[in-house]
């Protein structure tokens, strides 16, 4: 089986040990949500392809109907091989330059709306990341993640404040 992203990840987080789906998604929305996001529908997805393939074995069936699934050693050997390769292109997927790029659709007001709630959320997680940049001191590769976060939301926030000058409006620079 070649490993996708979405896949590889699950496999870098089950080297942590046994977990459920469900576990999957939630350790993923806590460690690296802020950059990849995975959906439960993707999460079962994978782990069915992956346990067929052998990379996972799923445990015995527990509350809730829950399975537990662990990485084999194929799927170590799997997961180490996919990081040793070059990562591939990244993509910016950002709903709101969508939004930007039809704008032109929206009523009177609306996008000014749209793009100071963005500014808002940006500015929080800039600030909830700046939160967690202490806690990482001893996770260099981590902390390396959040000062990359750091700096994109810094250059977003930055990129907001220019708005005004770019669209005509006073209504998008910080508080």
């Amino acid at each position: 089986m070649e490993l996708n992203a979405t896949a590889a990840s699950l496999l870098g987080l089950l080297h942590d040990g046994p977990m459920t789906g469900w576990d999957l998604v939630a350790t993923a929305q806590s460690r690296i949500g802020s950059f990849w996001t995975l959906t439960q529908s993707q999460v079962y997805r994978e782990l069915a392809k992956m346990s067929e393939a052998g990379l996972v074995r799923a445990g015995e069936t527990g509350p809730r109907d829950r399975k537990p699934f662990t990485i084999t050693t194929v799927g170590k050997r799997a997961f180490v091989d996919w990081l040793a390769c070059e990562p591939a292109a990244e993509q910016i997927r950002f709903p709101l330059l969508l939004t930007m790029s039809f704008a032109g659709h929206l009523p009177p007001g609306r996008l000014d709306e749209i793009i100071q709630s963005q500014r808002e959320t940006h500015a929080e997680r800039l600030t909830e990341y700046r939160r967690q940049e202490p806690r990482l001191a001893d996770d260099p590769q981590r902390l390396a993640t959040l000062r990359f976060g750091i700096r994109h939301e810094q250059a977003v926030l930055d990129w907001f404040d220019e708005l005004p000058s770019l669209l005509g409006s006073t209504r998008h620079s910080a508080p």
